[in-house]
């Protein structure tokens, strides 16, 4: 149900973000996340339970749309892509952080209550320091707030690169006012460009999650059992190493996505993927037929670590940062919150499916099928996913443009005009 609610939080993420602003949103993701931490804790019956776990996804979603593109919207080109990834440092961290906390909570009268209500903490200590925080200055500048948006842009930059920041916003301020009512739902599947941009970013969320990440970190104890590791202790306590592994390869992908780019990082990741399920796979058919051996359950190991090793510093924040970048100012939010949901559905297929089909198909067969995905995967990045490295978002609009229309930039504003006009 947190995955159900964060599917519907992403969805109306986009338009909560390009309606009340990237600040309100996450004010608003905040409220909703720390209320269902509360009914969580204090939930009488499963019902409730169920209800409160539902508002955290819903605050989940709405987030995980809004943290990428404020932080993209008030970075400098040249390091938008290691604060963004940040984002995704604070997750992974989280998670390990959670691990420990839960560890702790496990000695306390009460125990899942206090772990489900500590959720809604750092809520909390967001909400109250968003209000110190500046509202996103792109968003400023496209609602007319020109004197606002100035103020926080000339806290970014300096003022040479400032003239030219606010040269670029006046001209996309323009345009939207042109395009304003053409802004819907279906342009973003009825312009050539928009369109392209969204199966890059949404594919890339896709294989986010049907490459395993969370199928992982979900079932990472389950996993390590399988491989042959009875004691649960053990199992946990291998499951908090992958949490640290995951925390750390973040770590390196902040400073890998502005040096080496987010397609040779996406492209790097995936290879690595693809072999450490080989080997997953490769275990757990030998370990089928000799169970005896627990050589296999250290080898299902290894591949555990290395494909986390492979996936966090690559997979983990490239698709995340692309959203970011890769849209027009005025469907920035609408199609960040579309592609969210395509990871959120996805999550949602992934963690519901696995362990049928590792029942049905067992579990080799079923890292087979994963590591064929990640093989799909690649082909998929090289063909659609153009390198944003450094790039400003004009600059990155332009690569659609010509990838639609042809590499004449005349040409491909003719026929852009023609289409705003018919």
């Amino acid at each position: 149900m947190a995955l159900v609610g964060a599917i519907i939080g992403a969805a109306a993420g986009g338009w909560i973000n390009d309606y009340y602003g990237r600040k309100k949103a996450t004010l608003i993701a905040d409220v909703v996340f720390a209320l269902g931490s509360v009914v969580m804790a204090a939930a009488p019956d499963p019902y409730v339970l169920i209800l409160g776990r539902f508002l955290v996804g819903l605050g989940v979603g709405v987030a995980s749309v809004t943290a990428p593109v404020y932080i993209a919207e008030a970075s400098p080109s040249e390091i938008r892509g290691g604060l963004v990834s940040t984002n995704v440092l604070m997750i992974t961290g989280g998670q390990f952080i959670s691990y420990l906390v839960n560890l702790a909570f496990t000695e306390v009268p009460g125990t899942w209550r206090w772990m489900l209500g500590a959720a809604g903490i750092p809520a909390v200590i967001q909400f109250s320091l968003m209000f110190f925080m500046p509202e996103s200055p792109r968003w400023l500048f496209m609602k007319g707030d020109r004197s606002k948006a100035i103020d926080v842009l000339s806290k970014i930059y300096n003022f040479s690169r400032l003239e030219d920041e606010i040269d670029y916003l006046t001209a996309q301020l323009e345009q939207e006012c042109q395009n304003r009512s053409k802004v819907r739902y279906l342009d973003v599947f009825k312009t050539k460009e928009i369109r392209l941009a969204f199966l890059a970013g949404a594919g890339l969320q896709a294989f986010q999650q049907f490459t395993g990440i969370n199928t992982v970190m979900y079932y990472s104890p389950t996993i390590v059992q399988m491989a042959g590791f009875e004691s649960n202790q053990l199992a946990l306590l291998l499951s908090l190493i992958v949490a640290g592994m995951n925390a750390a390869g973040t770590i390196l992908g902040i400073y890998l996505i502005d040096h080496v780019g987010r397609t040779k990082l996406a492209l790097t990741s995936l290879s690595g993927v693809f072999v450490s399920l080989l080997i997953l796979s490769g275990a757990f058919f030998a370990e089928s037929s000799n169970s005896t051996n627990a050589l296999y359950g250290w080898i299902a190991v290894i591949g555990l670590a290395l494909y986390i090793g492979s996936f966090s510093p690559g997979m983990g924040p490239v698709p995340w940062t692309v959203n970011s970048e890769i849209y027009p100012e005025a469907y920035r939010g609408m199609c960040g919150g579309m592609a969210a949901t395509v990871n959120w559905i996805s999550n949602l297929i992934v963690a519901q499916s696995f362990l049928s089909v590792a029942e049905a198909a067992g579990t080799g067969a079923t890292f087979l099928i994963l590591a064929g995905i990640a093989a799909v995967a690649f082909v998929f990045v090289i063909v659609y996913v153009p390198e944003t490295q450094g790039l400003t978002f004009e600059e990155v609009e332009k690569i659609w443009k010509e990838r639609a229309w042809g590499r004449d930039g005349q040409d491909a504003e003719r026929l852009l005009e023609q289409g705003n006009e018919s």
